[in-house]
């Protein structure tokens, strides 16, 4: 065994000659950690578990949680042998010991994520949606129930919506005394497919129903003249003439016929100056020129007609062994012709948001869309099109709509440089953002175009970066592209789970999300856990069995993303609460032995008792 420990640290000083000039590149603040992740990546280019079994039966550190102090770990075992065997053990010098790793680490996250919170160890970190730029309370409530940073994803909305946000949440800082990070989301080469052939003018609405159907609330529906928008959320808004919402009344019942002809109402619920606020028990599907009547004799005009409503989107329904052309021109996408016997005479199609991938790809090579929803394989890669044959769908047909996104799992994209537009959104985020994070990092060039970017807009010295994992590609390079990052300071890391399980195959997941933690925590980086965090609670009110589990898993990272929902207040209590319990019986891979909550085993148990 001490042969063994002896070959470990030889090997793991050698991957740190080899990458002397890589160390003396990173930023001093990381020098130390660089070399402790060399030599956590050298170990575990080993398998050790015979020797890990060996230390075990003899009482010491099988080395399974070394990730932060690999040759510390590997000294200490080594000692400990040669006092068994009376041999002198030889002491080296090194790097990082168990006590400097740990305040290295909180340190690291302090820099990049704000102050340590004071009852958990665990930061929250939540995304913004469009609503809250208008909703200040909102932002405040959170921030006192436990939000520690704030995410801006500059896939949606625009500058001005982004600058409500983060004023908002600056005043909320003021007021309640709490500090919160703002972290700016670059959307990065995201393939997505393109728009997609308008629909008719048709406005779905639906009512929430419980897994019985039963109705749990209506649908609020503003019933105003065309411009006139709600002071309060709504579901839909109907244009209707001024004349005729004027004499609308409380109680009032609104009759029509939806597009299928089914018979519906509306009862109006709320007056307002220039509108009513209706409530809607059934699903409808309202069009241009519905005509709405009022349920009562002394109305001056009983009917009106809606007025034009915007074009709905058509998707594209999919089948397993369907075949869908992925275009490059930006032509609107449209469904598949079929003749009279039901035959395709001409596939669907659609276009691709980055059409240079096309000459990366090779026939035989899966393809994946919206989230792994449908999968397919490429039967034939020409300069213009890609043909798909689809190999998994839902038996009733999968819908693919505009803007979803795409994956190439097997593909190497050489996307490489930072987006036109994540260049123009970056000169909002180094002046407004704590944080930028660059989605879909594959290489290093990518983390050296931003570095260049960065500076070329005299960014300030403590804006932090974090890479999200979320290809393959990105997880295979992930050493080297820690190793680059590092020559910023302070940096992170996002396990972006969602892409990263359509990618790597849900079965992988659990692995690959270990393997970050264990990297990163060698690197003395922090580390997100995100994607679908308490997601049915945050979207729908109640969490899963399965959520509330991961979130008690997640505790093991040092932040949490949560994603948005009308509920997500709620996911910040609950999450605050479940990371509080659960650090006082994990850190990292470490399980903390408190006492247990189970019977008091000094009370005897009598047989009357079982």
């Amino acid at each position: 065994m001490i042969s063994q420990l002896d070959v470990l640290q030889h090997d793991a000083l050698e991957l740190e000659k080899k990458f002397a000039s890589a160390i003396k590149s990173v930023h001093p603040s990381f020098r130390t950690s660089a070399r402790n992740l060399l030599h956590y990546l050298s170990l575990r280019q080993h398998d050790i578990r015979q020797l890990q079994e060996g230390l075990a039966r003899l009482g010491l550190s099988s080395l399974g949680r070394s990730e932060g102090h690999v040759l510390a770990s590997l000294q200490a075992v080594h000692h400990m042998l040669c006092q068994l065997l009376d041999c002198a053990p030889t002491k080296k010098p090194i790097p990082v010991s168990h006590a400097e790793s740990v305040e290295l680490l909180e340190k690291h996250t302090s820099e990049l994520l704000g102050a340590r919170p004071s009852k958990r160890s665990t930061r929250i970190m939540v995304t913004f949606s469009t609503e809250l730029a208008q909703d200040y309370e909102l932002v405040k409530r959170m921030l006192l129930a436990g939000m520690d940073c704030a995410r801006i994803n500059c896939a949606h909305d625009d500058e001005e919506v982004w600058e409500t946000m983060v004023q908002s949440i600056r005043k909320a800082e003021k007021e309640t005394g709490q500090s919160c990070k703002i972290l700016m989301d670059l959307m990065g080469p995201k393939l997505r497919t393109g728009p997609l052939k308008p629909g008719p003018a048709l406005l779905p609405i639906r009512p929430i129903q419980n897994e019985l159907g039963q109705l749990v609330s209506p649908a609020k529906v503003w019933l105003a003249p065309a411009g006139v928008e709600s002071e309060v959320p709504t579901d839909a808004s109907l244009p209707v003439d001024e004349a005729w919402v004027a004499q609308l009344q409380q109680g009032d019942k609104l009759r029509f016929k939806d597009t299928r002809g089914r018979k519906r109402s509306f009862t109006v619920m709320q007056r307002k100056e220039k509108g009513v606020i209706a409530h809607l028990f059934k699903t409808s599907y309202i069009g241009t020129g519905t005509e709405l009547t009022i349920n009562k004799k002394s109305a001056l005009e009983r009917s009106t007609k809606v007025g034009e409503l915007p074009a709905s989107v058509a998707p594209i329904y999919l089948r397993k062994d369907d075949l869908l052309i992925l275009t490059k021109d930006e032509a609107p996408g449209e469904p598949a012709l079929y003749d009279a016997e039901g035959h395709i005479v001409k596939p669907a199609r659609i276009a691709c948001t980055l059409p240079e991938v096309f000459g990366r790809v090779k026939t035989g090579q899966p393809i994946l869309f919206d989230d792994g929803k449908i999968a397919g394989v490429i039967l034939n890669v020409s300069e213009d099109n890609l043909l798909v044959k689809i190999t998994e769908a839902k038996e009733s047909g999968s819908r693919l709509l505009h803007d979803k996104g795409i994956n190439l799992p097997e593909s190497d994209l050489q996307l490489n440089g930072l987006s036109e537009q994540d260049s123009q959104h970056l000169a909002f985020v180094v002046k407004h953002a704590d944080i930028v994070s660059l989605s879909f990092v594959n290489h290093p060039e990518m983390i050296e175009a931003l570095h260049k970017e960065l500076k070329r807009l005299k960014a300030p010295p403590r804006l932090g970066i974090i890479l999200k994992i979320e290809t393959k590609e990105g997880f295979r390079h992930l050493p080297h592209l820690l190793l680059t990052v590092m020559k910023n300071h302070p940096v992170g890391v996002m396990i972006a789970r969602g892409d990263l399980a359509v990618e790597c195959g849900w079965q992988r997941l659990a692995e690959v999300q270990e393997e970050i933690l264990w990297i990163t925590e060698a690197a003395h980086i922090p580390v997100v856990w995100a994607t679908q965090v308490l997601e049915s609670l945050a979207k729908k009110g109640r969490p899963s069995r399965a959520e509330i589990t991961d979130a008690a898993m997640s505790q093991r990272a040092d932040c949490v993303m949560l994603n948005k929902g009308p509920f997500v207040l709620r996911a910040v209590e609950l999450l605050d609460d479940i990371l509080q319990r659960m650090q006082e019986h994990q850190h990292k891979k470490t399980s903390m032995l408190r006492p247990l909550h189970v019977s008091e085993l000094a009370m005897p148990i009598s047989g009357a008792d079982i």
